[in-house]
């Protein structure tokens, strides 16, 4: 959704599109009819929801419609499944829900995509609109409380522009920069009768972004990655969402340039390629974060500069002149002020900066460098014979085990932090997790919204924690109904472990409220809900209980029981300095 491109000349018109391949619409009669079309017309193939009361006139219009719908079990699931479906496919996810507590339900997974920039779009229902503000059933100001955490959300008032109404609200939500936008829907609108037809959907033009950047400083830019000895490259998720990966491999392939991720970035660069460091922040691995801290010229492509990236903002890449690539002008020096900034599409404006550059950088000692600290920092860890399982394993286990493609999605903790750490990711909308907002319970509903989008020889991994998959474990049911071949691992420490780690390092080990021990069987409990469970305690039960679970056609739950005293490291303490790391809870 980053790029317009233009028609082609040789484009086939509607005018001369073959007849026989033209589909008869049936002409619209209500309101609800034209919400639905305005989906049908801008080719939605899936939607998430939890039926009621005031969004029924809507799904009674989805009966007739060849959108795939999936009831899912609780309204939050609805969001998050959207939301991958959004990531997966880089299109806007649909959910949708009734009015008042249904809606209610959907902020966290609204919030948690506009904290990502992941394109949704929800429709919700509400009380007749002679009733609003009158305190009625299921009444709740959808609107007022979702204003701060959507692109922009709409009230529809009238059954003749509703279908409009629908269409702008899923343009926009996958223009520039990607978001959530929402539609509130009076149940008199939706049954009111009308014969308007929804036009094509149009993001407002208010909203059109700047796709290519000013030339005069593209010439600056380009002049002082020329002159830089330590060039790094930090792709971040606008890489991805803009659909610039070929690009931004190109660029850092032709000029050799080192590459770090942010964790929404992940993916976009090879992470089994030379140049690339795996991604940098508060976990990321000691060499991104040297290379951060060192490097003289940072080219950041996409990226909002969160705090878990980049630690005090005072010492965050000390010695770096910014390159700021950015849709969003909001962003340019937001947070790190930038030297060069360069607002438009990540893609177009790689490009043009390539195009700009007369010489590569000549920075052989610096790539030297980088590699030195990949030996000095290696993401290693032990596995003695007189602990328990520990979590790294299992995650590369899993890794060996599904195709490069894979699909990773994950809930919110320390088996979070050991996805994105021991998974070799090579492709990107292959990890899907919950970054900004940091919501566990995301993972499960996220593989169920992850494997609807995804190719049907994709592998759809959930690497989940005891904690986070017992939020939402609800969405089992879903995915058991539905038949859908999804692998959830459970990381089961029998805490919720980054709580825990955090509270032994900072709070004197005082453990209140972490404790986990009081978690069901989890693989009885996915046998009771129809799925395939398995237990696993010992690494030699590892590698054929996944064999067993990932060739399994349906949703199948490993609950691995793991050490309950491992921590995720490296860690860079919140507000510290990125090259300032720790390696042990001593050096914290």
């Amino acid at each position: 959704m980053s790029k317009q491109a233009p028609s082609s000349p040789n484009a086939t018109t509607d005018a001369e599109a073959d007849p026989e391949e033209e589909t008869e619409q049936t002409p619209v009669t209500t309101g609800s009819e034209s919400v639905i079309r305005a989906l049908e017309n801008e080719g939605v193939e899936a939607a998430f929801g939890v039926q009621g009361g005031a969004i029924m006139p809507v799904y009674d219009a989805l009966y007739h419609s060849d959108i795939r719908h999936v009831t899912m079990a609780h309204e939050q699931g609805a969001a998050h499944a959207a939301d991958a479906f959004s990531v997966v496919r880089n299109e806007p996810g649909v959910c949708l829900a009734t009015s008042g507590p249904g809606a209610t339900n959907l902020v966290t997974g609204i919030a948690d995509a506009n904290m990502d920039s992941d394109g949704l779009l929800a429709l919700t229902g509400q009380v007749p609109s002679d009733m609003v503000g009158s305190d009625a059933f299921q009444e709740t100001d959808t609107t007022g409380v979702t204003a701060p955490i959507t692109k922009h959300n709409y009230f529809a008032s009238d059954a003749d522009t509703v279908g409009d109404t629908v269409g702008e609200a899923l343009a926009l939500a996958g223009e520039g920069r990607p978001g959530p936008t929402l539609v509130d829907l009076p149940k008199n609108v939706t049954l009111d009768g009308t014969d308007a037809e929804p036009g094509p959907a149009e993001p407002p033009a208010t909203t059109r972004p700047q796709y290519v950047a000013d030339e005069e400083n593209v010439e600056e830019a380009a002049e002082a990655i020329e002159a830089a000895e330590r060039p790094l490259l930090l792709f971040g998720g606008g890489v991805i969402k803009g659909d610039a990966t070929e690009q931004a491999r190109a660029f850092a392939h032709e000029h050799e340039v080192p590459v770090v991720t942010t964790m929404p970035g992940i993916g976009s660069f090879p992470e089994d390629d030379d140049l690339c460091l795996s991604w940098a922040g508060m976990h990321g691995t000691g060499y991104a974060n040297m290379a951060i801290t060192h490097t003289d010229l940072l080219i950041a492509v996409g990226t909002r500069f969160d705090d878990r990236l980049t630690g005090g903002i005072d010492t965050f890449a000390p010695e770096a002149e910014v390159v700021h690539i950015d849709i969003d002008p909001a962003e340019i020096s937001k947070n790190v002020h930038a030297d060069y900034p360069l607002i438009g599409d990540a893609g177009i404006v790689l490009d043009q900066v390539d195009d700009a550059i007369d010489a590569s950088p000549e920075a052989d000692e610096w790539r030297e460098q980088c590699q030195t600290w990949k030996e000095e920092y290696p993401m290693d860890y032990a596995t003695p014979d007189d602990e328990p399982l520990k979590p790294q394993f299992v995650v590369e286990i899993l890794d060996e085990a599904t195709g490069d493609d894979a699909i990773v999605t994950s809930g919110v903790g320390q088996h979070q932090m050991w996805a994105a750490q021991y998974w070799t990711f090579t492709e990107p909308r292959t990890w899907v997790s919950s970054h900004g907002l940091g919501t566990m319970g995301y993972g499960l509903p996220a593989a169920i919204g992850a494997r609807i989008a995804a190719d049907d020889d994709q592998d759809v991994v959930c690497i989940d924690g005891d904690g986070s998959f017992l939020m939402t474990i609800q969405e089992l049911s879903v995915a058991v109904r539905e038949e859908l071949d999804i692998t959830v691992a459970v990381l089961n420490n029998e805490y919720i472990g980054m709580v825990r780690q955090w509270q032994d390092a900072f709070f004197e080990g005082r453990r209140m409220a972490a404790e986990y021990n009081w978690c069901p069987e989890f693989d009885m409990l996915a046998e009771a809900f129809g799925a395939r469970g398995f237990r696993v305690d010992d690494y030699d039960e590892v590698a054929d209980t996944v064999e067993e679970a990932v060739a399994y056609d349906g949703p199948s739950v490993i609950d691995f029981h793991i050490d309950p005293a491992e921590n995720v490291y490296p860690m860079v303490p919140s507000g510290g300095a990125n090259g300032q790391f720790a390696l042990t809870e001593d050096q914290l």
